[in-house]
């Protein structure tokens, strides 16, 4: 077969695994890469906001649109290193590129050499970075394990029940540094959701060398320091069931992980990496236009943080937290405790491991529910809680 045929089967292999998932925008949006054949050019932000989404007045850099990308990217890869296809072509998303390509599955390329001037960490310090960002929180966990346990509520009983060992994932971020070699003092680090590796700043660097011409990878990721509350709140009660576990970055998580381990992610939506197919393909709720929404898929009701824009001040504002239980097709246990913003996730993680709300001890029971939490928030305080809805998954 010639690139087209290949592509073009390639793709209906990936339709009929319905890879891009049940998220109607993801599916348009695959759709439409999949319609501009595997030698199309790249698409740009403004024409995928307009031809996809609808958007006709829409900012060139448009933050949606990189969001989805994303999303679909990391289903491809997921699928993918997950064992998916069963010839040598395959369907990639490259960083940087707005356009499907067809590519063979060949072995690891080495190191690419670092353009002149520019350094770039290898992965082992990207996992010494990271290492040292967990271990700043173990100390938490490790204090969190000798206070006084709390009884397990219904929420942890399959994963008291179970005899697989625990994977704590916490959510994480890559962030890169932008070096002045001019003002070196003037340098700084920054996190941008179009970036999650080391390999996207590289293919980044190549594409838009004017706008990430001075980025250089230092080796860092971070975690929200909100997740050291969910370790307080979560590690006694998984002592107290006797579990066994293990703490890792939701970046280092890998998809057969999940037929070893029962999992309990905490963290924000945003950091879940390979988890969140996971935990809204049987939801009632999925991601809005950006992380800081969710949405009802049966009302289109949608649930909006607003901790960003109101941080600074003293107003009060709203942010929601995710809860839930289900068990995954690997058999695996998992519950997610999560939020739009960081106050929520300070919020929810107290009600995960105390005496349940009436609404949602009468969903627990089964083979999996999920909740949503409305927390007010004041600069980063979060004051109180109100139960928005808890109901079985589908």
């Amino acid at each position: 077969m010639d690139v087209t045929q290949q592509f073009e089967a390639e793709i209906r292999q990936l339709r009929t695994r319905e890879v891009p998932g049940t998220s109607r925008r993801l599916r348009e949006l695959f759709d439409y890469f999949a319609a501009r054949g595997a030698e199309a050019e790249s698409a740009s932000q403004a024409e995928i906001a307009r031809e996809v989404f609808g958007q006709d007045d829409t900012d060139a850099d448009d933050a949606s649109v990189r969001v989805y990308v994303h999303r679909l990217r990391k289903r491809l890869e997921d699928h993918y290193a997950a064992g998916g296809g069963e010839g040598q072509a395959r369907i990639v998303l490259p960083s940087g590129v707005y356009a499907f390509r067809l590519e063979g599955v060949e072995a690891p390329a080495s190191e690419p050499a670092p353009r002149p001037g520019s350094y770039r960490a290898n992965r082992p310090s990207t996992l010494i970075a990271a290492g040292v960002a967990l271990a700043a929180l173990a100390l938490v966990a490790a204090f969190a394990w000798t206070q006084r346990p709390a009884a397990p509520n219904s929420l942890w009983a399959p994963l008291a029940a179970s005899e697989r060992p625990v994977l704590l994932v916490l959510g994480d971020y890559y962030i890169y540094g932008e070096i002045d070699p001019v003002r070196p003092e003037q340098s700084r680090l920054i996190r941008d959701f179009r970036v999650d590796d080391e390999s996207d700043l590289a293919a980044l660097q190549e594409a838009e060398p004017e706008r990430y011409g001075t980025a250089e990878d230092v080796g860092l990721t971070y975690l929200p320091f909100s997740a050291a509350y969910g370790l307080e709140h979560v590690m006694p009660v998984l002592a107290e069931a006797g579990k066994e576990v293990e703490v890792i970055a939701a970046s280092a998580l890998e998809p057969d992980m999940l037929n070893r381990f029962d999992v309990v992610y905490v963290g924000l939506l945003s950091g879940m990496g390979l988890l969140e197919d996971q935990a809204f393909a049987t939801s009632s709720l999925r991601i809005g236009e950006s992380y800081d929404e969710l949405v009802d898929r049966d009302t289109g009701q949608v649930w909006t943080s607003d901790e960003a824009r109101s941080l600074a001040s003293p107003a009060f504002y709203r942010d929601y937290a995710y809860l839930a239980r289900f068990t995954a097709s690997t058999g695996a246990e998992v519950v997610v405790i999560a939020s739009e913003r960081e106050t929520g996730l300070r919020g929810i993680s107290p009600i995960a491991v105390g005496d349940l709300p009436e609404e949602i001890e009468a969903v627990s029971g089964g083979a999996g529910f999920e909740a949503l939490v409305q927390v007010t928030g004041q600069q980063g305080a979060d004051l109180d809680d109100r139960l928005i809805l808890a109901r079985e998954r589908r």
